[in-house]
This record gives structure tokens, C-alpha cells and sequence, in this order.
């Protein structure tokens, strides 16, 4: 926790500057407020035995003096609660900028694993938690404590016994604070979990609210996600039931002060020890003392809500990429397109279960080739592999004959063009989305792309042209218009390397044709991995590689190939009967 903290306290750093005038004004505005008491002891001890004109004079002074201590208070108020919150929310966007670039950093095998609405936890609620603790924790125990620490050093002054009775309950409310202190911090810890699972049964099921809505499914989902409301629901009732006895139970022990020297204090007056004026001056103290235990009351709940997001935002800091660069990474220049798989084998994460093993294969420069296969033997996971996706359990991936863990990331991928079978448009214009291919490609880049993809003409259909919002996901799209602009992104790219993954598995016989025409001409010249379900999408394959559990169980022209008359055959009968 001492390492963690050190780390949260490093945040403060580029606002250094306002991080000590904050500090250093909360100091005065508690110092404002301990003069107040003292003054009212001053007006009953001696001002009001005063001659009347002169205690009048005096009462003129101190009130001058008052209204310009108020005036300085209220100027480092202001101060506390502009720029101390302004540093928070630059310490807010730091973190956030920060996690989000992990976030981008991350391998595949981390998103496999991860809920959309869990990250997105972590970078809203669990943040904003975060910076409100730094910006308001500090200032709030350095206020509470130079209050507790002057109205205690004060009251020793005016009366020790007294000071005694009223702190001597101070020692059983530090220990109870401390033990319900642990509880509730899991219990803030679970709170956050299950915030980040109600995030992701949202985002699932509005992302998904067309398959939801075509199966009347409006109910189920709202079962579903009353499960986990009811979930986040009983762990709220579990956190608050710790804090409200952690509250009920300190502000108890606040009052018993209080009790304490009332009666301790109606003693001293009855036996001598204690005059009134002190004992007026003591009660005016201990609210003093009592409000900044509240505010740190306060400040633990805060800190527990704050501490609890700091360290998930950490345990995400805390995983490293999977596919990591060498410290010296290469730049390819001037790719002609050859790749080399010497050897390769593949295993998920859990390390136990083989993808495949021992793959051995060369690709010529500007070669077509296909990769068919029953589901599940590894034809995606092998492409992704080439720009680095996942990396090679085993082997070496070669690229004009330079192995691929020796090149750098964006290098690599700047030089390959993948296009999915799922298709993700951003939200945006349609000219946002082709450009999203090359940041600085010019209008008429975009319209050569959008043309060798055969979107041009559906693209001037629309009112707006090129400026046409899409929507999220481009779901005022047709399928066959989203794969088109997903090709004329990669056109604008213009790599020599091209990956289609079962690219128009999912489209109806027209656009799979205009889809297909746009697909050939991309691939003209290129280095090109078909992966296909459909064996017609395949026939101007140059090379045909047939993946089984086996590994490439098969390889040569489709004519070659249906003369062995082994697996790709019986897939070539069984699709056309």
C-alpha cells in the first residue's frame, strides 16, 4: 500500500505550484477559524469589564480585524475550491490519457478476455473517484488536523483537566475507526466489481438491441439484468451497512466529547476549578474539534472509494502486452511481400491447448493464396500471426526474409491490410471512416479508394455524399456497403500485404459479388491471404493451403487438389450438393 500510495502522490508533480498554495491556504482558513473562539474569549474575559467607550473602541478593532480575516478566508476558499479543482481535473484527464493509452497497447489476448464495460469503469467512475481524493483528501486532513491539533493545544492552555475528560475518549474511537475502516474498504472494493459487471450487461445489451428486439427478447434481458442489479444492489447494502455503523458509531463518540465536558465541566464550575468564561471557551473548542473529525470521517469513506479504483486502475498499468517490440526495432522499407512460416506453432494463453504445430511455409511476393478448412483448426489465428496480433509460441514468422519480432509494431502493420468478416465503422462521417486508412490522405485519395471499392456510387447516392453521418458501428449501412468502405480504408492504405477474412461470408449472393470484383482488384499485385467459407470466393486462388487438425493436411491449385481427392474434395462435393 506504502508503494501504491507514493505512486498516487507522484500525480501531484507537473501542479506542484498549486499543490502547496492549496495546501498552504487550507492552512490559513483553519487558522482563520481558531481565531474566532479566542476572540470570544478575549470580549468575556476582559472586554466586557472594560469602561464602556474604551470596550467600545476595542470591540470596533476586533471587528475590523475579524471582517479582514474573513476576507482572507473566504479568498483561500475560493482558491481551495477553483484551483484545487481544476488540478484535479487535470490530474483526471493525466490518469485517464494514461490508462487509455494502455488500453491501446494491449495484446488481442487481453480483449479476448475482457468486458467493454468493465474497462470503461475504469476510466470513468473509478477516475473521477481518484481525483477526488487527491484533490480533496489533502486539503481536508491538513484543515482537520491543524484544527484538531490548535484546538487541543489551546484547550490544554485553558484547562488540562478539562482537555483530559473531553480527549480521553479519543484512544476507543481511533480503534474502532480502524477496524470498521477494513471492512469497509472490501466492501468498496466489491462495489466497484460489480459496478463494471452492471457496465457491461448494459453495453452488451445495447449493443445487441437489434438481435434483442428480433426476438421479442425485451424481458429476458431485463431479467438478465436484474441478476446483476440485484447483485450490486446487496453489495451496496453491505458497504453501507458498514458505513452507517462506522458513521453512527463516530458521531456517537463525537457527542460523548461533547457529554464529557459538560459534565466535567459543571463539576470544575460548581468546585472552582473551571470558571465560566473557560468553560464557555472550552464548548466553542470542542465543536471546533468535533467538525474536523467529521470531515475525516467523510475523508475515509472518500479515500476507501478512492483508493479502491486507484488500485483496479493499477492492476491494469500492471499487465503488459503480450506482443512486446525488441528495443532496437527495425523499419521495413520497400516490402516486396515474401513470407516465411519456419516452423511456427501456436498455443492460447492457457497454455495447454494446441492450435497448431510445425507449420512450415514460404509465400512467393504478390501470391494468392486461400486457406479452407473445418471451423476451429486455426485459419484466423495463422494470418493474425503475421502482423503480430498474437506472436508464435514457437518458430520464426518471416517477411522478405526479416523476422517479425525484429521489426516494430507500426511498421509491420503499416505494411499489411486486413479486412474482417466483422466489420467496426467508427462513428462518423463516411470520409472519416475511408481516412481512417492514411490520417493525411487528401479528398481525392478518398474518392480514387472509394472507387477502386466500388462505394463511390453508393456513397453519392446519399444527400450528404461523403459527408453522410453513418451512425455507431454504421448501422445506417447495408453488410455489402460496410465491407466496401472497410476495403476502401485498406485501398487508401495501400499496403503490399492483404489478409481477407471470409470477407463476404456474411453477405447475400449481389453484394458478395460487387464485394468480391472490389476484394480482386485490391489483391492484384499484392501478397494475399484468403481465408474462406465459401470455396466460390477462392476459384482465382493461385494456391490453395487446406488446414486440418493435422496442420496443412493439403496444398496446390484447386485442380491439384481435387485430383488427390482427399479433403478438399469432399469440401468441393459437399458444396455443391
Amino acid at each position: 500500500m506504502k508503494q501504491n500510495l507514493i505512486k498516487l502522490a507522484g500525480y501531484y508533480k507537473p501542479y506542484l505550484k498549486t499543490f502547496i498554495l492549496d495546501m498552504v491556504f487550507a492552512m490559513i482558513s483553519a487558522a482563520v477559524t481558531l481565531v474566532i473562539p479566542l476572540v470570544v474569549r478575549y470580549i468575556t474575559s476582559s472586554v466586557a469589564f472594560m469602561e464602556s467607550n474604551e470596550a467600545l473602541k476595542i470591540i470596533v478593532i476586533i471587528s475590523a480585524v475579524l471582517v479582514a480575516l474573513v476576507l482572507i478566508q473566504a479568498f483561500c476558499n475560493y482558491y481551495i475550491s477553483n484551483y484545487g479543482h481544476v488540478m484535479g481535473a487535470k490530474i483526471e484527464y493525466d490518469m485517464r490519457s494514461e490508462i487509455f493509452s494502455h488500453y491501446q497497447r494491449l495484446s488481442y489476448s487481453f480483449y479476448d478476455d475482457q468486458k467493454v464495460g468493465q474497462l470503461l469503469s475504469r476510466i470513468t467512475s473509478d477516475l473521477f473517484d481518484i481525483t477526488e481524493l487527491l484533490h480533496h483528501g489533502p486539503e481536508n486532513v491538513v484543515i482537520s488536523v491543524i484544527k484538531i491539533v490548535g484546538a487541543l493545544c489551546i484547550l490544554s492552555a485553558i484547562s488540562p483537566k478539562l482537555t483530559l475528560a473531553a480527549f480521553i475518549l479519543v484512544p476507543f474511537m481511533l480503534v474502532y475507526a480502524y477496524k470498521l475502516n477494513r471492512k469497509m474498504k472490501r466492501a468498496f472494493r466489491r462495489n466497484r466489481e460489480k459496478i463494471g459487471e452492471i457496465n457491461a450487461q448494459i453495453e452488451d445489451s445495447l449493443s445487441g438491441i437489434r438481435v434483442v428486439k428480433s426476438f421479442a427478447n425485451e424481458e429476458l434481458e431485463c431479467k438478465k439484468f436484474g441478476v446483476g442489479n440485484d447483485k450490486f444492489l446487496a453489495s451496496k447494502k453491505n458497504s453501507y451497512f458498514y458505513m452507517g455503523t462506522y458513521h453512527s458509531g463516530l458521531t456517537a463518540f463525537t457527542t460523548l466529547i461533547n457529554v464529557a465536558v459538560i459534565v466535567f465541566g459543571g463539576i470544575g464550575i460548581t468546585r472552582g476549578w473551571v470558571d465560566v468564561t473557560d468553560f464557555v471557551t472550552f464548548l466553542l473548542y470542542i465543536n471546533v474539534f468535533t467538525e474536523p473529525v467529521k470531515v475525516l470521517i467523510d475523508f475515509t469513506e472518500q479515500f476507501q472509494n478512492g483508493y479502491s479504483g486507484y488500485e483496479r486502475f493499477l492492476e491494469i498499468l500492471s499487465i503488459e502486452p503480450d506482443v512486446v517490440e525488441a528495443e532496437n526495432p527495425l523499419e521495413l522499407n520497400c516490402v516486396r511481400g515474401e513470407i516465411e512460416f519456419d516452423n511456427v506453432s501456436f498455443k492460447y494463453a492457457d497454455g495447454i491447448t494446441d492450435v497448431f504445430e510445425n507449420v512450415n511455409l514460404k509465400v512467393e511476393p504478390g501470391r494468392y493464396v486461400a486457406l479452407v478448412g473445418p471451423s476451429g483448426v486455426g485459419k484466423t489465428t495463422l494470418c493474425s500471426l503475421i502482423p503480430r496480433f498474437y506472436d508464435a509460441t514457437e518458430g520464426a514468422i518471416k517477411i522478405d526474409g526479416v523476422d517479425i519480432k525484429d521489426v516494430s509494431l507500426k511498421s509491420l502493420r503499416n505494411h499489411i491490410g486486413v479486412v474482417q468478416q466483422d466489420i467496426y465503422l467508427f462513428m462518423g462521417t463516411i470520409r472519416d471512416n475511408i481516412r481512417y486508412g492514411k490520417e493525411d490522405a487528401t479528398d481525392e485519395e478518398i474518392v480514387e479508394a472509394a472507387k477502386a471499392a466500388n462505394a463511390h456510387d453508393f456513397i453519392m447516392s446519399f444527400e450528404k455524399g461523403y459527408d453522410t453521418d453513418i451512425g455507431q458501428r454504421g448501422i445506417k449501412l447495408s453488410g455489402g456497403q460496410k465491407q466496401r468502405l472497410s476495403i476502401a480504408r485498406v485501398f487508401l492504405k495501400n499496403p503490399p500485404i492483404l489478409i481477407f477474412d471470409e470477407a463476404t461470408s456474411a453477405l447475400d449472393n449481389e453484394s458478395e459479388q460487387v464485394v468480391q470484383e472490389s476484394l480482386e482488384r485490391l489483391a492484384k499485385g499484392r501478397t494475399t491471404f484468403v481465408i474462406a467459407h465459401r470455396l466460390t470466393t477462392i476459384e482465382n486462388a493461385e494456391e490453395i493451403l487446406v488446414l486440418t487438425e493435422k496442420g496443412i493436411e493439403e496444398r496446390g491449385t484447386r485442380q491439384e487438389l481435387l485430383k488427390l481427392d482427399g479433403v478438399y474434395a469432399k469440401m468441393e462435393k459437399i458444396h455443391h450438393n
